[in-house]
């Protein structure tokens, strides 16, 4: 993904990947043509320097699914630019490292839509301080879409800063996973279509552990003392711990149901239980056996054990937290048209899978699985993952959590980061 707080599918990458669209115009001849000199001159450029896995997925799925410059030349409509008129342009911003190479100029190509994407969502809470200024008072922000977490999403809609999706122009809304749809803060599914979704559950080093482990409460077990690992990302840390003592997130909805947990996790932190609380950079310390076990986002933990045997992932036998980013329509846009195209083109499964096999995030859309086997070579190999494609057995185990009102939402953050020492 892109942040702290990531996910099913996170790629490990040893530099950003580059990328055509900072804050760039793309449906222009001139600009398209150099933009895909650039990409093609990094694209040999970072050869010698992506691990295999990672090259064979991006450079398999560049030669299924590129345009050559004169397609994209004729889907803009020739030299004169391609912006369609009023209404015909986008500004996506997203969370860092969240796309592929090629999605941004390609729909740009074939709709024709003055399309912007950046990638500066860092954090739901910073972003929701930055744009509530200006939200609180009917003021418009730059962005048309944004893709906060799903909690951050509800909290968006129930203050009525997030508009109804044009929802009869995106057919290919019919493709969302049953699984998302009817959140509790969008029963209608009306105003949020989600990006990209993950897992978080217990990853362990058997060498440090000596045993394998099943049950949240492994992490309390007495015999890892101090060699414990938890997340800074409260919901996926405290989701796991209120799980072990048999909550169910999704209805909590005040911080005096879940004080149990917190109390739990305070416990652990004086009596030395945990090592560290950290961020993406828990990685290191598991694979060392410094953490014998840690809270952690499957998508890591996928890639780090196929260099590290010893490294395990599991979902608790007491459950998962399961979380989604999701686009949001945001209040003050006025270019539906353009929003419409953009959810439908990337809700289309060809698409949605060219974006999978990049980020490896578990996907909301169905059919990427069946188009990943027709990439071929290491995009086939991802349609096996049962970490990116779990059955129903698996997803019923999952749950996630529901919005929390702003003031409790605070209490929830102060409690977790006196724990931590944030």
């Amino acid at each position: 993904m892109r942040r702290t707080f990531s996910t099913v599918g996170r790629v490990l990458r040893e530099q950003p990947p580059p990328t055509l669209t900072r804050s760039r115009r793309l449906c222009n001849p001139k600009s398209l043509r150099n933009n895909l000199s650039s990409l093609r001159e990094k694209g040999r450029t970072m050869a010698g320097k992506l691990n295999r896995r990672q090259f064979l997925i991006r450079s398999g799925v560049a030669g299924a699914s590129a345009l050559s410059l004169p397609a994209l030349l004729a889907a803009c409509g020739g030299d004169d630019g391609g912006s369609g008129g009023g209404g015909n342009s986008l500004f996506f911003e997203n969370w860092p490292e969240y796309i592929d190479e090629e999605t941004v100029a390609l729909f740009a190509a074939a709709s024709g839509v003055d399309f912007k994407y950046t990638d500066a969502y860092n954090d739901n809470n910073e972003y929701f301080a930055k744009v509530q200024p200006l939200l609180a008072k009917g003021k418009k922000i730059e962005p048309d879409i944004i893709a906060p977490t799903f909690w951050m999403a509800g909290r968006f809609v129930q203050l009525g800063w997030a508009q109804k999706l044009p929802v009869d122009k995106i057919p290919n809304m019919a493709n969302l996973r049953d699984d998302l749809k009817g959140q509790p803060w969008d029963k209608a599914q009306e105003y949020n279509l989600p990006w990209q979704t993950g897992i978080a559950g217990i990853a362990y080093n058997m060498k440090a552990t000596g045993r394998e482990l099943k049950s949240v409460e492994d992490l309390f077990d007495p015999a890892f003392k101090g060699k414990i690992g938890m997340l800074t990302e409260m919901r996926d840390t405290m989701g796991l711990v209120l799980l072990g003592l048999g909550k169910n997130i999704s209805q909590i909805t005040t911080f005096d149901e879940a004080a149990a947990g917190f109390e739990k996790m305070e416990k652990a932190k004086n009596d030395g239980q945990i090592r560290a609380f950290t961020g993406n950079d828990y990685l290191d310390d598991l694979s060392a056996g410094n953490f014998a076990a840690c809270v952690a986002w499957s998508g890591d933990v996928l890639q780090l054990a196929k260099d590290n045997p010893d490294v395990k992932f599991f979902i608790p036998e007491e459950g998962g937290t399961s979380w989604f980013d999701t686009m949001i329509w945001v209040k003050g846009s006025e270019n539906g048209d353009a929003v419409a195209k953009w959810m439908d083109y990337v809700y289309d499964p060809v698409n949605a899978a060219r974006i999978t096999a990049s980020v490896q995030y578990m996907s909301p859309v169905k059919g990427v699985q069946d188009e990943l086997v027709k990439l071929g070579g290491e995009a086939a190999a991802l349609a096996e993952d049962t970490l990116l494609f779990p059955d129903d057995a698996t997803l019923a185990r999952l749950q996630s959590w529901g919005a929390l009102a702003e003031e409790e939402e605070a209490k929830f953050d102060e409690a977790f980061a006196a724990i931590t020492g944030a």
